[in-house]
């Protein structure tokens, strides 16, 4: 059985997807509506299987949605406008649907839900690393589901070869970015090199202990990262 949303501000295409989904009985549909504000709630709060998602709607578009979303399901857009298709295309969506269409084009898309699910991920990772402002959240693997790890709750960032592991307080997450790449988009004032390996959450630092010429600095959850000499100036800058 999957969980199923429908996202569209038109009641005629919730009512026609509802009577396409009819056909599958394992898929079981938990909520619709009509706007994106609502959608992030009831996609975080169900958290689906499956999406269907419009993308021009008032006050936030199926894109921007997708910004907000805790978990990152399996997506189907559905939409009357042809001139999100190639984006859709290009992120490899499960499918796109556009309006008007057929059962005969609704069941083709259905077919696709065993396929991967990365590129979608690959699209809301591009679009929360992209806004104009620093990130408020960040994408991350967890079990066989995309999820995104507020940027408040990690403590410190790892260097892992070309990814990141971030650290929060009793968990750690696989990023797509490596550790230079993150130092760029996280909130400079928040955020400190400390190494070239370590990256460190200012406000998460418990205790700062010397050693000879050497610190170390232990985090809230316990973790304990050395900082190294390059680094050391500016950290008692900001520490002060």
């Amino acid at each position: 059985m999957k969980k199923v949303i429908i996202v569209d501000d038109e009641k005629a295409g919730r009512i026609l997807i509802k009577q396409y989904l009819e056909a599958f009985p394992s898929l079981i549909l938990v909520a619709e509506v009509n706007n994106g504000v609502d959608a992030v709630r009831e996609i975080n709060r169900f958290k689906p299987d499956l999406v269907f998602l419009d993308i021009q709607m008032p006050g936030m578009t199926g894109f921007e949605v997708l910004t907000h979303l805790e978990e990152i399901p399996q997506i189907i857009f559905s939409t009357a406008y042809d001139k999100y298709a190639l984006q859709a295309f290009e992120v490899h969506a499960i499918d796109y649907l556009l309006k008007p269409y057929t059962k005969e084009r609704f069941d083709k898309a259905i077919e696709k839900l065993g396929q991967d699910n990365q590129p979608i991920g690959s699209l809301t990772e591009s679009l929360l690393m992209e806004k104009p402002s620093y990130p408020e959240r960040v994408l991350v693997q967890h079990a066989n589901r995309l999820i995104t790890v507020a940027v408040e709750a990690i403590l410190w960032v790892e260097a892992y070869g070309d990814y990141s592991k971030l650290h929060v307080a009793n968990d750690v997450f696989l990023s797509n970015y490596g550790i230079s790449a993150l130092e760029e988009k996280l909130n400079p004032k928040k955020f400190i090199r400390v190494h070239r390996s370590s990256l460190i959450q200012l406000k998460s630092v418990k205790e700062l202990h010397k050693y000879g010429k050497s610190y170390d600095v232990t985090m809230q959850n316990g973790d304990v990262v050395r900082v190294s000499r390059g680094y050391m100036e500016a950290l008692k800058e900001l520490m002060l």
